[in-house]
């Protein structure tokens, strides 16, 4: 969901001529190896892009998740079949028009160097060792460009996560108001949620569009039972595609208890 979406945002900002800059504060390696014996290990991949992967598409359905596996199949015909699968830096990375630049951070110092293998003969892409929170006032605004994009996909290992993304988008809209503030986060129970959501409207944030998709109803609280991205200033009628995005994942994940929704947490 979060790459689909993410590939609808990227499409956005390329609808208009000038230039945008992307910030992804928690950026990760870039490029997994589904073949690896960690993936193998859990085989998680399989209920998701392998679903995906294997299962026709009606034509709403491509029309929806077209653009995003096409640059799946793309990294993956680039690997002679070998099945990589593109993170947000790679995804972001092959949206890129000539003038458009991506600013990637990620703290863990092995995970840095393999971003920065993979990008090191890519001049539009910058990687940074530094948190990803701490990089939204070192970076921010950008100096590339007045409008693009800041997205946040924290590990949520802190119990504390949720109160400091909110703050991070605070602070990203503050510095950043002409950006596009693209936040995900886990479902497991509705309560830490809510009071996420609650706190950036009592905060006094406008414009929060919530887009989510659930595997199974949100009661247990030991399990993954979905995600969302909150997305603060989004780009005109982007709740429309989201909604398609949503509509075309659904009837391939879970076990037929997968919903999504769409909903303006608050409006103008």
């Amino acid at each position: 969901m979060k790459h689909a979406l993410l590939v609808a945002l990227i499409k956005a900002l390329c609808r208009k001529p000038s230039a945008f800059s992307v910030l992804d504060t928690h950026a990760g390696i870039g490029l997994y190896d589904l073949s690896g014996p960690q993936a193998q290990a859990t085989g998680e991949w399989r209920e998701g892009i392998g679903r995906l992967l294997e299962t026709p598409l009606d034509v709403a359905q491509q029309a929806a998740l077209g653009p995003w596996l096409n640059i799946v199949r793309d990294v993956m015909r680039a690997h002679e079949g070998r099945l990589f699968y593109p993170g947000s830096p790679e995804v972001i990375a092959r949206l890129l028009r000539p003038d458009d630049t991506l600013t990637c951070c990620e703290h863990h110092p092995e995970d840095q160097n393999d971003l920065r293998r993979l990008f090191r003969h890519n001049p539009q892409v910058s990687v940074h060792g530094r948190d990803g929170y701490g990089a939204i006032t070192a970076l921010l605004p950008p100096r590339q460009a007045k409008r693009g994009l800041v997205l946040m996909d924290p590990p949520f290992e802190g119990r504390d996560e949720f109160a400091r993304l909110a703050q991070a988008i605070m602070t990203a809209r503050r510095r950043f108001p002409a950006g596009i503030v693209a936040a995900w986060y886990p479902i497991k129970h509705r309560a830490p949620v809510r009071a996420f959501m609650n706190g950036l409207k009592d905060a006094g944030q406008r414009k929060l569009l919530a887009v989510e998709l659930t595997l199974r109803p949100p009661l247990d609280p030991t399990c993954l039972n979905g995600s969302g991205l909150l997305i603060a200033n989004p780009p005109f009628h982007f709740e429309d595609e989201a909604q398609a995005i949503l509509a075309a994942l659904c009837p391939h994940l879970g076990d037929g208890q997968a919903e999504g929704n769409v909903e303006w947490v608050v409006g103008e």
